[in-house]
């Protein structure tokens, strides 16, 4: 390769990286405010696993996070096994999609949005995020209990 082959794939390689920083830093922002419309302090929004307790604490129920914790914990250690470990694997980690996905659910159903809002959070998370955060969309409280 020569050099303006070279300085093009770094130029597009600090666009990408820009890019991933941007929409990085509009889901932090985005998080911070859904917490602090559910009435949590934002800064909960940046602490990983806490962000995601506090989650399921005003959208869904405590008990289902340590369930999340504990599949995601045996879809990391069993997920590189062969054999029946490799299998046990692979249902945590389908079990931990749909754990994902149920938990994308009461989240829009705590802030009155439906299923329809749902798949968009799932599918479309960098639109849909920002949308229940700096939309009219208010917090309802958990509707679960």
């Amino acid at each position: 390769m020569d050099s303006s082959t070279l300085a093009a794939l770094g130029g597009a390689l600090v666009v990408i990286v820009l890019i991933g920083l941007a929409i990085a830093i509009l889901l932090i922002i985005s998080m911070w405010k859904i917490f602090t419309k559910a009435g949590e302090p934002g800064w909960k929004a940046i602490i990983p696993y806490y962000n995601t307790y506090t989650m399921f604490k005003f959208s869904w129920k405590v008990n289902m996070f340590w369930v999340y914790l504990a599949v995601s914990i045996a879809s990391s250690v069993f997920g590189r096994s062969q054999g029946f470990l490799g299998i046990i694997g692979m249902i945590c980690s389908l079990a931990l999609i749909v754990l994902s996905i149920m938990s994308m659910y009461y989240l829009a159903k705590s802030f009155g949005k439906g299923a329809g809002f749902t798949v968009g959070l799932v599918l479309l998370s960098v639109v849909f995020v920002p949308i229940l955060a700096f939309g009219s969309a208010q917090y309802i409280g958990n509707t679960t209990e």
